[in-house]
């Protein structure tokens, strides 16, 4: 009965987004939904969004091996990037209309920061949507008990997501996210209260997480645990602003007021809720200590389905399941449609020969969807990142490149294309470099490559202009 519910939710998924793809009719419809969207379903989206595999399986899992200490990026900095973006960036960007995110570094500097912050964007998405179709690749061949491999899951749960979202677009991942969004909100919170009876009460095992240790959130006064914290809680904060999906939530409501809400309150709703999976991991600790004592090295992302699957009735399996497939597609079909609107209309676009209409356009981003879906197919099946360190990992080539241009574009008029170029540039070399040479090193590549890319916006809008246009360029 498990297996065949889990089919059925997969069906109607699909079911759901075609239906949403009647809506569709130009790439504004596709892209931005029309921009007609109630606070209601922006705020869900920017929710469901969010909520994905690493949250329900990739931040309790690690929460298990490293407390809160650990999970400093995902939930703490990435609900605050929501928050941030709803209060500093959201009006300023809705205002001026446009398409992309990418379209917004053409606009505000030129072509060639364009193209270079956009390929980075597009790179950031591979390791965030993998981590996304793998879990789906985990559901079936759990519930299949080994009968769907890893790898066959994997390629089975590409093929879902990109069925529905490939027609319908924005409208598609709307409509499916409130629905998934019921789902997550509803399953979860029965498997809360579930799981914390096992366990002894809530109280029990908030109070054994923190004799354990595992409620320590500040790292220990010394300069590398400082660093490497604040490493970790920029990259999502802010190397995560800078996103199209982000952005299309933002531009695909009603009105500015909406977008502004939206992602204030689908920011905290996520940082609230992202607390409940890690309890329920957590307190598998205690309901079953054999099992986490097994799985914790071995593969502690599977702890929790392994708790539900063990511990509790058919209907707490339904909705855990039901759940974290929708966690998973909400966030998988928002991560495949964004990067390959990137891809067509900031990469593509200008090497397309002729006019370009709306009807050519819109067939050319449903080509990217797909090929998009492979490529990144084929990276799950070679990685062997956790979800947690796949999701996490995505955004540190936002964060030194995007992040910096984007906020000194809007807050800061000497900003110029020169030092848009210094600022992303020199962000990629630094962090690369460390990467290569340093990884592991007492200052983080990712946080320097941030401080570089600062520097290089500073030094290249100030100093005497010999690329691109002066400071005063077309500002938000």
């Amino acid at each position: 009965m498990l297996l065949t519910f889990v089919i059925l939710y997969l069906v109607l998924s699909i079911a759901i987004g075609l239906a949403a793809s009647l809506r569709v009719h130009n790439t504004r419809d596709y892209v931005v939904a029309g921009r007609t969207l109630p606070l209601t379903i922006v705020t869900t989206m920017v929710f469901a969004t969010w909520f994905g595999s690493e949250t329900v399986l990739g931040t309790s899992s690690t929460f298990l091996k490293e407390g809160l200490r650990g999970i400093v990026a995902d939930p703490f900095g990435a609900s605050l990037c929501l928050v941030f973006v709803g209060l500093f960036f959201a009006a300023r960007l809705y205002r001026m209309d446009l398409l992309t995110i990418g379209d917004y570094y053409r606009v505000r500097y030129d072509a060639t920061a364009e193209l270079l912050t956009s390929v980075c964007i597009v790179v950031s998405y591979l390791g965030w949507l993998s981590a996304q179709i793998v879990v789906i690749g985990l559901v079936l061949n759990v519930v299949t008990e080994g009968a769907v491999s890893m790898s066959a899951g994997t390629v089975i749960g590409a093929a879902v997501v990109l069925a529905y979202t490939l027609r319908g677009g924005m409208y598609s991942v709307a409509w499916t996210d409130m629905v998934q969004m019921a789902v997550i909100v509803v399953g979860l919170l029965y498997i809360f209260v579930l799981v914390a009876g096992l366990a002894g009460g809530a109280g029990t095992v908030v109070a054994h997480a923190h004799a354990a240790g595992k409620l320590e959130f500040w790292p220990k006064p010394e300069a590398r645990d400082v660093l490497a914290f604040t490493g970790a809680a920029v990259t999502l904060m802010l190397g995560s602003i800078p996103q199209q999906d982000v952005f299309q939530r933002v531009t695909a409501a009603r009105n500015e007021r909406v977008a502004v809400a939206g992602s204030v309150l689908g920011g905290t709703a996520y940082f609230l809720f992202a607390f409940i999976p890690i309890f329920i991991a957590y307190a598998a600790t205690l309901i079953d200590p054999a099992m986490v004592a097994r799985l914790i090295e071995k593969d502690h992302q599977q702890i929790m389905p392994t708790l539900i699957l063990t511990h509790t009735p058919l209907l707490a399996q339904v909705l855990f399941f039901g759940a974290l497939l929708s966690a998973v597609m909400s966030t998988a079909s928002a991560t495949l449609l964004a990067p390959s609107v990137i891809v067509t209309e900031n990469i593509l676009k200008r090497f397309l020969r002729g006019e370009v209409g709306d009807r050519r356009l819109l067939m050319t981003m449903r080509i990217v969807v797909a090929a998009f879906a492979v490529g990144v197919t084929v990276f799950a099946l070679n990685s062997d990142s956790t979800i947690y360190e796949m999701v996490v990992n995505a955004y540190k080539v936002t964060l030194v490149a995007a992040f910096v241009p984007l906020a000194a574009g809007i807050y800061w008029p000497r900003a110029t294309a020169q030092g848009a170029l210094a600022a992303i540039v020199g962000g990629l070399i630094v962090w690369i470099a460390l990467e290569i040479a340093a990884p592991d090193g007492l200052f983080p590549p990712q946080l320097a490559g941030l401080l570089a890319s600062i520097a290089g916006m500073l030094f290249g809008s100030l100093a005497p202009q010999w690329y691109g246009a002066k400071a005063g360029s077309k500002s938000a």
